[in-house]
């Protein structure tokens, strides 16, 4: 399970896992599937145990370290913790300003995905195509879940972040949208950026309030991934292909979330009455392109929004073909 990938490889693969899941509809768990690295993504991540610390004290840092697989995980994580950083406010600008064109790229991505990981099941059997269908439709009844305003106690926060972890690793069930749906996306991804402005205009208290609630996230996040990732490689391990074919249902079912043209019917209102209120989007309505002129008497970006649905697809089959040369070449 132990691969010798380069630090710059899986730093890059972490950069497109952080971009993906600082949108809500999009899963990191996709790119990590599609670019070889998700069994020993869980793997990794399952095997971080106490008894790691025995083998430290028994047979040195090095058998340790080289035990655990951090190599690996500390490149990866790097860059999911550095695309999150500096791609969180040009996401959340461009998800407000050019929300179409933003969810066409991801939706072709998406698409490609579903056939690449799709394709990776050699027999399609009726248990197979029985889970494809179970996983598209658990999927798109998550996407139909009408979402709530959340709440920013702490201990909710914590909760929020140990449900979503599980749904960022799963390919197709983006956990930033598990987060809209508990009201707790704008929460998170406001304390990013807004611990980023205060640490710029030194003011300690509010940056203090930010970083709380992104130590008590990550909190959650780690008792999750800890526990899930497990029961995954576990699927992995007693019922693989199936395992798979669930993950491509969960894929195809997410299409109804990522489709560019929506109508916006329901707003809630955060931080009512202060300076920083805003509108966000509660509840939506999936719409044709022409529909979308009609109600909105705005463009609907539509040769623009094909052209980037294609890009994101031919992006997703380049990474697997590059991909599937560095494993021939490896072979």
């Amino acid at each position: 399970m132990k691969t010798k990938k380069s630090f710059f490889g899986l730093f890059g693969r972490g950069l497109a896992m952080g971009a993906a899941d600082v949108v809500p509809g999009v899963s990191g768990g996709t790119i990590a599937f599609i670019t070889g690295i998700y069994e020993e993504l869980l793997a990794t991540i399952g095997g971080v145990r106490f008894s790691l610390l025995k083998v430290w004290k028994n047979e040195g840092f090095k058998a340790f370290w080289k035990k655990s697989n951090f190599s690996f995980l500390i490149s990866l994580l790097s860059g999911i913790a550095v695309s999150i950083i500096t791609l969180s406010k040009v996401i959340s600008w461009l998800l407000v300003e050019h929300t179409i064109l933003v969810w066409s790229f991801f939706f072709g991505l998406v698409i490609a995905s579903i056939w690449l990981v799709g394709k990776t099941i050699p027999k399609w059997n009726a248990q197979n195509i029985i889970g494809l269908i179970a996983g598209a439709a658990f999927a798109y009844w998550v996407t139909i879940i009408t979402p709530t305003s959340g709440s920013e106690n702490l201990l909710y926060i914590f909760i929020s972040g140990a449900i979503a972890i599980c749904a960022m690793i799963l390919p197709g069930i983006s956990g930033s949208f598990i987060l809209v749906l508990m009201g707790s996306y704008m929460t998170v991804l406001g304390s990013i950026t807004g611990a980023m402005s205060a640490l710029k205009v030194g003011d300690w208290d509010l940056l203090l309030g930010y970083i709380s609630i992104i130590v008590v996230f990550m909190a959650g996040c780690l008792v999750g991934i800890l526990s899930f990732s497990r029961l995954l490689s576990w699927l992995f391990a007693k019922a693989h292909d199936l395992t798979i074919a669930i993950l491509t249902g969960f894929l195809i079912g997410s299409l109804n979330k990522i489709w560019p043209w929506k109508k916006v019917e329901e707003y809630f209102v955060k931080h009512p009455g202060e300076p920083n209120e805003e509108l966000v989007p509660l509840v939506e309505k999936n719409v044709l392109p022409s529909t979308y002129t009609e109600l909105t008497s705005e463009s609907n970006h539509l040769l623009v929004a094909v052209l980037l649905a294609l890009a994101g697809f031919l992006v997703i089959y380049i990474l697997e073909r590059l991909g599937s040369k560095k494993k021939t070449a490896e072979n």
